[in-house]
């Protein structure tokens, strides 16, 4: 036994790489002890006080803190072994850029956590819808600001000319711009939504051959539900070169139905029609007063009265059709006004 733990593997014994497995394996399991220390006793004791920031913190850096244990055992026992010198350069590379890039992570986290429990709770108790539309595009921008100076300090403490590598992009700039020119044109789209306000989150709108509500806004893209219930991503590009219809925005449904009554009927019948339509619009309380009524027509087939009504924004438009055309159905059977149907008279003369 102790011959084989003599042995040499890659410039180590057996056994100084057993011990170096048990570092690693044991800097796991205390983070995973921590892990649960965090999870059933700190949280009991923070969850007692008044605020929450306390329980916002100890739920953010629960899992950057296991994950920084693995990183400092995998770095001391490593370091245990006999590597060549080029190699432990390597590892100090890598061992400082994951702790900046964990730091970076714990951040992230607090911040998004900090938004998601302060500010997006008092967006909803304002009226206004702007900050709603805003808020979930500072909260992607500030991530990727907070990961974007994350990796360049990575970068940097692990010895690499940041400045050096990022001039180093110029020199494909005009190439990035034109594989971006999209990008950018959906981010001005976006842009262009916040500013004009054609429309906000919850409105319906039709666009390009899509009718349905806006989900979300983003700063290159937004989301709309469809009225089938699919969900739609549209570039924002497309609001700036397409003509959109914001339905929300109506003041009213205006509604046109023409009805056709049969040539049999005569001018005090029509008058008596008008006079009906007139009746049922009154009566109805989710109409605007403003109806417009005519005998407008002297069809092929049929007589015909234009009936131009308006349902109130906040009424409901298929049920107040549906009791408006019943009505007239029913009224109009009553006085025996008789609606027409396509027919063709045809008058033969017979010849001597």
């Amino acid at each position: 036994m102790q011959e084989f733990l003599s042995k040499e593997f890659y410039h180590n014994t057996v056994s100084d790489w057993g011990v170096t497995l048990l570092i690693i394996l044991g800097s796991i399991i205390a983070g995973k002890i921590i892990y649960w220390f965090f999870g059933s006793v700190v949280k009991k004791i923070t969850a007692k006080t008044k605020t929450k920031i306390d329980d916002i913190i100890v739920d953010m850096i629960e899992e950057p803190i296991v994950l920084a244990l693995a990183i400092i055992g995998m770095w001391y026992g490593l370091h245990r072994l006999d590597f060549p010198e080029g190699w432990f350069t390597f590892m100090g590379k890598v061992y400082h850029i994951l702790i900046a890039i964990n730091i970076t992570w714990l951040i992230a986290r607090l911040v998004d956590a900090i938004i998601q429990e302060y500010v997006v709770p008092l967006a909803e108790k304002t009226e206004s819808s702007l900050d709603d539309q805003i808020i979930p595009v500072v909260r992607k921008g500030l991530r990727s600001v907070i990961w974007i100076l994350g990796v360049i300090v990575a970068l940097n403490n692990a010895g690499y000319d940041v400045g050096a590598l990022i001039a180093g992009l110029g020199i494909g700039g005009l190439a990035l711009a034109m594989a971006a020119k999209d990008s950018v044109a959906n981010i001005f789209g976006g842009i262009m939504i916040f500013t004009d306000k054609p429309f906000k989150v919850g409105d319906r709108i039709k666009i390009n051959g899509f009718d349905g509500s806006i989900t979300e806004i983003g700063i290159r893209t937004s989301r709309m539900r469809t009225l089938e219930g699919r969900l739609v991503t549209i570039p924002n590009s497309l609001f700036t070169g397409d003509m959109v219809e914001n339905v929300s925005e109506e003041p009213n449904r205006k509604v046109v139905l023409n009805l056709g009554l049969t040539y049999s009927m005569k001018a005090e019948q029509i008058e008596k029609g008008i006079e009906v339509l007139k009746e049922i619009a009154a009566n109805n309380n989710d109409l605007e007063e403003n109806v417009s009524l005519g005998f407008n027509a002297f069809g092929d087939f049929s007589l015909g009265i234009i009936f131009i009504y308006y349902i109130k924004k906040d009424s409901d438009i298929l049920g107040t059709q549906t009791a408006i055309n019943l009505e007239i159905l029913k009224q109009f059977g009553t006085h025996g006004l008789d609606m027409a149907f396509p027919t063709q008279t045809i008058y033969h003369k017979k010849e001597d």
